[in-house]
């Protein structure tokens, strides 16, 4: 679709994004105590219409939640 800034992205409800963010979570061995929240942001021209607000983070695990949200925003968008 022309003029479409999200291209290629799997819309999905916030509660669907939390159960993914939180099942990649948990299967990686550093985040399974990570706690987070997910939040609607203004639709960017980058696409990115939420994000994950970290509230607690080992800071062992730092780079690998930071790679893992940013996957999966590549993949979703916020359903409207």
């Amino acid at each position: 679709m022309e003029g479409d800034i999200a291209p290629g992205k799997t819309p999905a409800t916030i509660q669907e994004l939390q159960a993914r963010v939180a099942a990649a979570f948990g299967r990686h061995p550093l985040c399974r105590e990570v706690r987070f929240d997910i939040v609607s942001t203004p639709k960017a021209r980058s696409g990115v219409n939420w994000t994950v607000a970290v509230n607690a983070i080992p800071p062992n695990a730092v780079w690998e939640v930071s790679e893992l949200v940013a996957d999966i925003q590549d993949a979703y968008i916020l359903a409207a």
